[in-house]
């Protein structure tokens, strides 16, 4: 079981990597073939450039994949080469938005699938390893995450915020419903005032 959060990602991929090597699929998916190909491989590829599949974003994405259709990790090789060849790592954001019918995720509610909520990219190093200038820290830089964009996860403490702001409202939308219900009494009562007949 993973320690910290980094420990984490050394699991993911391990653990993926070790389910391809035991299923025989190679840890690369091929580019274009060369001229002695096998045509009936099922792992041979006719793409121009070849994805890693022990990186931490392939494996991120093929299990998101096979959590959300509940599949093995072998169906869902190819959907996740598709997805790192076209899109890239930032693929992975749009992924977990269809894996949600499409719904936006915000991640400071829900905890990011590729950096499990620290913000930052875990495949670089930090900005303390870098040495990167600490005004760095707050003018969007290059170490936030691709998926989150460094968004903070925090559900406790914006879900307390959110709670503050629709209790604002909802006390705004009262007195504003006794306003109005004070302007219809009024206009009852003069609608209803006997008028003098002449």
């Amino acid at each position: 079981m993973p320690t910290t959060v980094f420990d984490q990602f050394t699991h993911r991929t391990a653990d993926v990597t070790a389910q391809l090597t035991t299923l025989g699929i190679p840890l690369t998916a091929p580019g274009p073939p060369p001229a002695d190909a096998d045509p009936t491989d099922p792992w041979a590829g006719s793409y121009a450039v070849p994805v890693d599949r022990s990186t931490l974003a392939w494996c991120t994405a093929v299990q998101m994949l096979t959590d959300h259709h509940h599949t093995g990790i072998d169906r869902q090789v190819l959907a996740a080469d598709a997805l790192l060849r076209e899109l890239g790592v930032r693929g992975l954001a749009q992924l977990h938005s269809d894996l949600h019918h499409g719904a936006p995720i915000d991640y400071r509610f829900t905890r990011c699938p590729y950096c499990s909520g620290i913000g930052e990219d875990p495949t670089r190093p930090d900005c303390q390893d870098v040495g990167c200038a600490p005004w760095h820290e707050f003018d969007g830089h290059e170490h936030l995450c691709p998926v989150c964009h460094g968004d903070d996860h925090q559900p406790q403490w914006v879900a307390e915020e959110h709670m503050t702001e629709l209790e604002e409202l909802l006390a705004d939308a009262i007195e504003e419903n006794e306003e109005r219900a004070s302007l219809r009494y009024r206009i009852r009562t003069l609608l209803r005032r006997p008028t003098a007949r002449t």
